[in-house]
């Protein structure tokens, strides 16, 4: 399993991008949660194997169908939290 952390920038607040992602991961069988964060960005932390963790951050850079993705920033997750799912935090 691989654990990774996104940073998704851009118009990414307001378009219900963290339902779409929620669609996404469910589909996909990830773990893990997305969240609003203050500085107008949203988190993504997500584990899973290889081949599902590509196609979420392939479907991360387009996002919701009204956001606009500017930018996503990748880094390895060092959190020492499992998950049970995939959740929408506050």
């Amino acid at each position: 399993m691989v654990v990774k952390r996104f940073s998704i920038y851009g118009r990414v607040q307001g378009v219900a991008f963290r339902f779409f992602t929620l669609k996404e991961a469910e589909k996909l069988g990830v773990k893990g949660y997305v969240r609003n964060c203050n500085d107008g960005s949203v988190e993504v932390v997500a584990t899973t194997d290889e081949l599902a963790m590509a196609q979420l951050e392939q479907w991360l850079h387009k996002g919701s169908p009204s956001a606009k993705v500017e930018r996503v920033i990748v880094s390895d997750y060092n959190g020492r939290e499992t998950f049970e799912g995939f959740e929408i935090r506050d």
